[in-house]
């Protein structure tokens, strides 16, 4: 029976990822008080995902998205979601290549303005395979659920792409502390003008 009870416990910990509770008796608390304790956060993008090239009417560009997310337009931006993950792409005109210095001045001040507790993690380049990008990485609060009210803290990575004269902008967000490394990368490095 203990051997029993401690494979028990030991396949609960594994399939937990470590979280567990015992008494000092060394008996494990019910599994579904063990569940409750999950730590892992919500939103996490299995490893199993697809990803589909997508163009937006007009061309000027490809990206690859996650296969069956919701696709809506805002304005000149499209977004793409899934749970507490979202990928917008927005292409606009512009004379000029953004700079860390130009993104500062003009892009984060309106994005402090339209976000709710902003903050700020950094502000540089990057190179992907389609080209160089200004990247701003930073954590927001989401809009509230429609049914529950609760707002979901956010982890976003925004990348501004620039082509003679036409800028497209890049942003990912997923819940803190999700692990979306991967298929974020994915999605960034998959940009292409056309």
């Amino acid at each position: 029976m203990r051997r029993t009870l401690s494979a028990l416990v030991t396949g609960l910990v594994i399939a937990t990822g470590g979280v567990a509770c015992s008494t000092s008796s060394g008996s494990s608390a019910p599994a579904s008080s063990a569940a409750s304790h999950e730590t892992n956060p919500p939103g996490d993008i299995p490893d199993s995902q697809v990803f589909v090239s997508w163009s937006p009417p007009g061309g000027g560009y490809t990206v690859k998205v996650p296969e069956g997310w919701a696709r809506q337009q805002h304005g000149h931006a499209t977004v793409f979601t899934d749970k507490f993950n979202s990928v917008q792409v927005e292409k606009s005109s512009a004379a000029t290549p953004p700079t860390v210095n130009s993104v500062r001045s003009v892009d984060l001040p309106a994005l402090q303005r339209a976000s709710s507790h902003f903050t700020l993690g950094k502000v540089g380049t990057v190179q992907r395979s389609g080209g160089k990008a200004v990247l701003i990485t930073y954590r927001t609060d989401s809009a509230a659920d429609p049914v529950t009210g609760k707002h979901v803290r956010q982890q976003v990575e925004r990348y501004v792409f620039w082509k003679n004269g036409s800028r497209v902008v890049l942003t990912l967000s997923g819940a803190v502390g999700a692990d979306n490394v991967d298929p974020w990368h994915t999605v960034t490095d998959s940009f292409r003008w056309s």
